[in-house]
């Protein structure tokens, strides 16, 4: 090996740790600043009409839309063309970061787990434990509904086909048109 070929390696080696320990730092203030957001403002969103109980069932619904949202933008169309990708990755980043974020927050609003209830910012905010609780709750009983509905209408469409193939193969013409169309 000579020696330019070296010392590329060597700063590209500095370069990827520089980068990792950005990334990192860049991660760290961000996930310290949504604590301190969510900590400043849980006291007066938990306190809406409706209680802790009814934001926690909207963050549920959040979460199993955010979920259907992302599952039906990551199904990828043939042949598609470069606004159509660039308007599913925005849809794919709005579903996700609703449903996770919804649940972030209701997690975050809970007291840190080496956090003493003395310190600033450590007190417990009323009603997040009923919060986590019905933003659970809610998105099981929606998301296990939704997708029984779906599951319910992908038989039925089988069963649909299943029994126009029977008719047209009791007529002669199932198997050579199924057969063209493959």
């Amino acid at each position: 090996m000579s020696r330019p070929e070296a010392e590329f390696r060597v700063r590209d080696g500095f370069v990827l740790a520089a980068a990792v320990i950005a990334l990192g730092a860049v991660a760290l203030v961000t996930l310290g600043t949504w604590k301190w957001f969510v900590r400043r403002t849980a006291p007066a969103v938990l306190d809406w009409p409706g209680g802790s109980w009814a934001f926690g069932a909207v963050c549920g619904l959040l979460v199993v839309f955010g979920s259907t949202g992302v599952w039906r933008f990551s199904e990828k169309p043939p042949r598609e063309s470069r606004p159509g990708r660039a308007l599913r990755v925005a849809g794919l980043a709005v579903s996700g970061g609703g449903a996770f974020g919804s649940v972030m927050y209701v997690l975050a609003s809970l007291p840190g787990r080496n956090c003493s209830s003395y310190e600033d910012g450590c007190e417990y905010v009323p009603g997040t434990g009923s919060a986590l609780v019905a933003c659970l709750g809610t998105a099981a009983v929606v998301g296990y509904a939704a997708y029984r509905v779906r599951s319910v209408r992908g038989e039925r469409r089988g069963a649909l086909e299943r029994e126009r193939l029977r008719r047209l193969r009791k007529k002669g013409k199932g198997k050579s048109r199924g057969a063209r169309l493959r």
